[in-house]
């Protein structure tokens, strides 16, 4: 199975702990202890000093994670949620997922086989910011966008082309935070650190980002990649990187080219960094919001699979003649007097 290293400077594996805790002072009682403060994990440090992330990751747990508050929570916020509700929720959505992975015609390999089957998730839903767990309105401007995109492409079908289809599909990337969001498989990644450098690679789609720590500028706007440009820095043990620069083509939720993501990567015990990604576009959305989740940390031989997605895109090849299919049974509907209805997926009805 190939594989594919980063180039980024002097590679560290692993991670050491030290725990922190609180000790109560001489002068309290043992029935006036104030209550323990909440443990505070810092990780070991690289050779060169900076906070060690280095390693391999996956969100598998975090998958079934509603992006937004559900309704059944209503006027609750995230941080109340019970660990008993929690529990429900996790063998709910474990139990609906089995039921439907069961009842579809292309999923028949035994249930064992998916990488992220009864994830233990680690929170009701995803978006932490703002505190209703929604993402915020869209402003005119960006509705405006998405109008003049769907008028472009009016006429069209979903596969009238290869350029039909997204970014994803035609192996191209999956973009920001898209990579890194739990999907059915590839789920893998994994943190590289160098003396000025982070490098972090996906194994959906195989991209990598260079993540330069050096405090340089990022380039002139006119300069537009698939993954942004990223700039990082620590604060305190955590990883912030700052993604400018997009490409229109991976505007993430129909965000303009003025995006600006900020991540953060706080190791919270020595197998978990929380995740979290901030969106501001005042071209887009009403406010800043924020959405989180947790990676967890996995052994080496677990890094990465090559992902070959262009040694014979069979998928992009299946969903161009499945198009083509439904092009011919509405051509022989319509000589025979019958509207058929192409639907996505290719399985249209006669009328």
């Amino acid at each position: 199975m190939g594989k594919q290293f980063v180039g980024v400077g002097t590679l560290v594996i692993g991670l050491s702990a030290m725990w922190l805790t609180t000790v109560p002072t001489s002068a309290q009682t043992p029935a006036a202890k104030a209550p323990a403060r909440a443990r505070i994990y810092t990780p070991g440090r690289t050779p060169w000093g900076d906070p060690d992330l280095s390693g391999v990751y996956t969100n598998n747990d975090e998958s079934l994670i509603p992006f937004e508050r559900p309704a059944q929570f209503e006027g609750r916020r995230l941080e109340d949620i019970t660990p008993a509700e929690l529990e429900a929720l996790r063998d709910q959505r474990s139990d609906s997922r089995e039921e439907a992975d069961r009842n579809r015609a292309e999923f028949r390999s035994p249930i064992h086989w998916f990488e992220n089957f009864f994830p233990q998730n680690s929170r009701a839903w995803l978006v932490t910011d703002p505190p209703d767990g929604k993402v915020p309105p869209q402003v005119d401007e960006a509705r405006q966008r998405a109008a003049a995109r769907a008028q472009a492409r009016a006429g069209r079908g979903d596969a009238d082309s290869y350029e039909d289809r997204s970014l994803y599909d035609r192996c191209i990337s999956r973009g920001l935070p898209g990579s890194m969001m739990p999907a059915i498989y590839g789920n893998a990644y994994e943190i590289h650190q160098g003396p000025g450098f982070v490098a972090i690679r996906y194994e959906m789609v195989n991209e990598t980002r260079i993540i330069p720590l050096d405090g340089r500028p990022h380039p002139d706007a006119r300069f537009r990649f698939y993954m942004g440009d990223a700039r990082g820095h620590f604060e305190g043990n955590t990883l912030v990187v700052e993604t400018t620069n997009f490409n229109p083509k991976t505007a993430y939720r129909g965000a303009s080219e003025h995006l600006v993501l900020v991540e953060k990567f706080k190791p919270v015990a020595p197998d978990i960094l929380d995740w979290s990604s901030t969106f501001t576009d005042s071209h887009t959305w009403t406010r800043p919001w924020t959405f989180a989740m947790n990676l967890t940390k996995k052994d080496v031989s677990q890094r990465p699979f090559e992902y070959a997605c262009h040694e014979g895109n069979y998928g992009m090849v299946g969903i161009l003649l499945a198009g083509r299919s439904e092009d011919k049974k509405v051509e022989e509907a319509a000589k025979s007097g019958v509207t058929y209805t192409p639907r996505p997926g290719g399985t249209g009805e006669e009328r």
